[in-house]
């Protein structure tokens, strides 16, 4: 009996890697580009572990990377007529899990960095809403296009510790301090993307930021992470078959 043919992409959460490899990918571009053609500039997406958020975060990041050999045959493809490359700052912020106040400031000092040096500045020590402000207009008057922010799992620093007191306190105030610019930098931004567990106004992070559009529970929204059944039978009709016809024979 002949195997499945297409490679199903476990654990692979980077659309162009997906691409790429010729891995199954389920269509959301068309949620990709009502999401970023929305009158919302600023917007929230919260879903559990393990349900797509970084993969989503990564296509926006080729999306607005400029990245069209990627979406050849998807629906971005036929909707997207601009093309246009923006300076893109992407922070994944689940590689802050399981971290106390001198291990998470060296993380964001590491991200800083390497996007400083991307663009020709001297990475220095300081405050981290400081450097990134820096960053952001920097990246702005060098490629005189507005900057993107993509932030996966803002939240994951706190979550480990959101039942203690202090130590919630302390890694709080430091992201508040990361993110700050967010709201500052508004002339400079072209959009800003961000993804997490908890409703961000639960951890008191973006208190300053009143312009967030959260989304996680918007119906035309319902299905930009994970996958439908009806996704299930009509974009993986082909697999599906083949997977019952395989059953059958065994059985």
């Amino acid at each position: 009996m002949e195997a499945l043919q297409r490679l199903y992409p476990i654990g692979i959460q980077t659309f162009s890697k997906i691409r790429e490899g010729n891995y199954l990918y389920i269509d959301k571009t068309e949620y990709i580009y009502q999401m970023t053609h929305s009158a919302s500039s600023y917007v929230f997406l919260s879903r559990p572990r393990r349900f797509g958020k970084s993969l989503l975060t990564s296509t926006l990041h080729s999306y607005f990377s400029g990245r069209k050999d990627l979406f050849q045959g998807l629906a971005m493809e036929r909707l997207e007529k601009e093309w246009i490359e923006y300076p893109v700052l992407h922070f994944d912020m689940s590689m802050a899990k399981h971290v106390d106040k001198e291990r998470l400031e060296r993380l964001l000092d590491f991200m800083l960095s390497d996007y400083e040096r991307t663009f020709g500045l001297d990475p220095t020590a300081g405050d981290a809403n400081l450097r990134l402000t820096r960053l952001i207009k920097c990246a702005y008057e060098k490629t005189g296009k507005k900057v993107v922010v993509l932030i996966d799992e803002y939240d994951a620093p706190l979550l480990d510790v959101v039942h203690e007191k202090e130590n919630l306190g302390v890694l709080r105030n430091i992201m508040r301090n990361f993110y700050s610019p967010l709201k500052a930098c508004d002339p400079y931004l072209k959009y800003v993307f961000l993804t997490g567990i908890t409703k961000f106004s639960q951890l008191s992070i973006f208190s300053e930021l009143n312009n967030i559009k959260n989304i996680s529970m918007d119906e035309p929204y319902a299905a930009i992470c994970g996958i439908t059944e009806d996704e299930m039978l009509t974009q993986m009709k082909e697999d599906m078959g083949m997977l019952a016809c395989e059953i059958e024979y065994f059985l």
